[in-house]
């Protein structure tokens, strides 16, 4: 599903089948990306099957620099295999899909021999399908190439390059390519490797995934001159039986694809916690400049220190030092005073962090939690496994500047913004199921607004809550068709954007870590924000409000007439205020003076 608008397999439900033919290993290797890596190898895990996190990259034989010669179908781009075997492959693996986006990428993220060489270790790499290096050429009747590129693998990858056969028999030149690769194979002594390309779990989905692939290349499904997946209906995950039969004359490739499934040993931590090093005095721990800077501070928010003030202070200290989370206080704290010593509008405090003194005394929020009656427990406490999330809200205009800042401080390479992914709603695939059908727009439309507007609805849920719709679906063979195939597509990724707040600071560079892309010129992670939290990486919050932008400008404009208040005239944290809002005498806040403004 992440080999976007190509790929219809579900994760989920592909480990659950993969169990289900009685396999115990299974590869992802989507296009050029690894987006479903960590979700992938997870459910891999619950599920008692062996994760192999792999990718089918895009290798050039010129330098990834160079932007003449290519076309958007990919002139002389050829496909390659390359797969994890431990945990040194899997971060040479980042780096090479990483580099191939922020170095290589045009029209596609592309690979060189350089790339190749320098992190070769501990990846098994095959030639793919038709569209690889090896093959391509032996289809070109450029042999000597051929030998050529085949035996520069060899050098790279020693053992753990191979030749790659697949069974596609509707396939043009599928078979010839086969007995080309085997003649290689023979003459220079290089290792078979049996594949199957699958794009689709079941015979049966063949018909929706030729609707996705549609979908992606903004065609209708009867254009004659579209790339159609019916023309080869076996792109499916196939089970050891039919594996075994197609390749019985060359039970070598089937041995190896047991051998490559057994070299691949791939190991993830997950859950730990690994966050930058905050800049630190000389001879001070961060749980020992946490508390001092805590104390230094907290004359500023109390004049008098009460019994019940230190108390909650030692007792919030003590968990957050005891959970490791000192360094993420002093981190958080730093940016945020940072932004208001700029004159950047931060906002007095979101969610349950709000109910931290600690966070209160640094300035990180607004409103004091002793006052309020607000519980610490609700935003941290020993039980809890996931990091908190202190999110901070930032004038819209001026939020970039902040991110600068962390930039600045803890390195380009070790700051970047994570990647969300667009998925099909339920409207919305119906739409564009069919428009790729050829269904009129009316007709289309008519079905999609049977859908009720309802958040987080499903197709499931509406063929359940509207029974119009349920019975146009069955009376209507054109209707149940267009359903039918929305319910297969709906929930896919779509497309790949930037998070609207999510940022990630790394200890060491990103790359050893996750994979880079970039989304319109924006570094992101290529991994989604509750993947970057198993990894047990930093995640950060920073989100633009325009309202805090219209408060600024409010202010301004005040300014320039005479008018000046200070924040702390604001009476964000006035009982008085609450009181009113509580009425819903909203005119009398308005009213209400403070500080000897109105």
């Amino acid at each position: 599903e992440y080999s976007l608008l190509d790929g219809l397999s579900k994760i989920d439900k592909l480990v659950g089948k993969t169990k289900e033919l009685g396999m115990n290993a299974v590869a992802l290797t989507d296009h050029g990306v690894m987006y479903g890596a960590i979700k992938f190898y997870n459910a891999c895990r619950q599920a008692g099957i062996k994760p192999i996190i792999g990718c089918e990259m895009y290798l050039t034989p010129k330098s990834r620099f160079e932007k003449s010669g290519g076309t958007q179908e990919g002139k002389e781009l050829y496909h390659l295999l390359v797969l994890a075997k431990n945990y040194e492959g899997y971060q040479n693996l980042m780096q090479l899909v990483s580099r191939a986006h922020l170095e290589g990428f045009y029209y596609k993220p592309r690979l060189d021999w350089e790339l190749l060489e320098k992190y070769h270790q501990g990846l098994v790499v095959a030639t793919a399908c038709l569209q690889g290096m090896v093959p391509s050429l032996l289809l070109g009747n450029r042999e000597e190439e051929a030998r050529a590129a085949a035996q520069k693998l060899w050098e790279i990858f020693g053992d753990d390059f191979y030749l790659e056969l697949q069974d596609h028999p509707e396939i043009a030149d599928q078979k010839k390519a086969n007995r080309l690769l085997i003649k290689l194979s023979r003459e220079i002594g290089l290792p078979l490797l049996a594949t199957n390309d699958s794009h689709y779990l079941n015979p049966e989905d063949a018909q929706a995934q030729d609707a996705l692939l549609a979908i992606g290349t903004q065609k209708k499904i009867n254009d004659p001159k579209r790339l159609s997946m019916l023309d080869s209906p076996d792109f499916y995950l196939k089970s050891p039986q039919e594996m075994a039969a197609a390749f019985a004359d060359y039970p070598e490739a089937i041995t190896n694809t047991v051998a490559v499934a057994q070299k691949c040993q791939l190991e993830i931590p997950l859950g730990q916690k690994i966050y930058p090093s905050f800049p630190l005095p000389p001879g001070k721990t961060a749980p020992q400049y946490l508390e001092e800077l805590v104390w230094e501070r907290t004359a500023r928010r109390y004049p008098k220190i009460t019994p019940e003030i230190k108390e909650r202070i030692n007792y919030e200290l003590e968990i957050i030092i005891k959970m490791g989370y000192a360094e993420y206080f002093l981190i958080v704290q730093d940016y945020v005073n940072w932004a208001k010593e700029q004159g950047i509008r931060v906002g007095p405090g979101r969610g349950s962090g709000a109910g931290s003194i600690v966070a209160y005394c640094l300035n990180i929020t607004q409103l004091d939690p002793l006052k309020y009656r607000l519980l610490f427990e609700r935003f941290l406490n020993p039980e809890r496994v996931s990091l908190p999330d202190l999110d901070i809200d930032l004038c819209y205009e001026r939020r970039q500047e902040v991110i600068d800042y962390v930039t600045r401080k803890y390195g380009a390479d070790h700051v970047a913004q994570i990647i969300t992914f667009g998925t099909m709603a339920a409207r919305g695939v119906i739409r564009d199921v069919g428009r790729v059908l050829g269904y009129s727009y009316q007709e289309t439309d008519a079905v999609a607004k049977m859908v009720p507007m309802e958040l987080n609805i499903t197709l499931e849920k509406a063929l359940l809550q509207n029974p119009r719709l349920l019975e146009a679906r069955d009376s209507d063979p054109r209707v149940k068709r267009l359903i039918d195939t929305a319910l297969l597509l709906e929930g896919m990724p779509r497309h790949a954007a930037t998070h609207a707040a999510g940022v990630l600071i790394t200890e060491k560079p990103l790359t050893e870590y996750v994979p880079l892309q970039t989304n319109d010129d924006v570094i992101t992670t290529q991994y989604a924000m509750g993947n970057i939290a198993e990894l047990g990486l930093l995640k950060t919050d920073f989100l633009g409000l325009r309202t805090l932008t219209v408060i600024r400008d409010t202010l301004l404009m005040m300014a320039e007439s005479g008018v000046h208040i200070r924040d702390e005239d604001i009476p964000i944290d006035d009982p008085e205020v609450y009181r009113m809002l509580s009425l819903g005498d909203t005119d009398g806040v308005f009213q209400l003076e403070s500080g000897g403004m109105r």
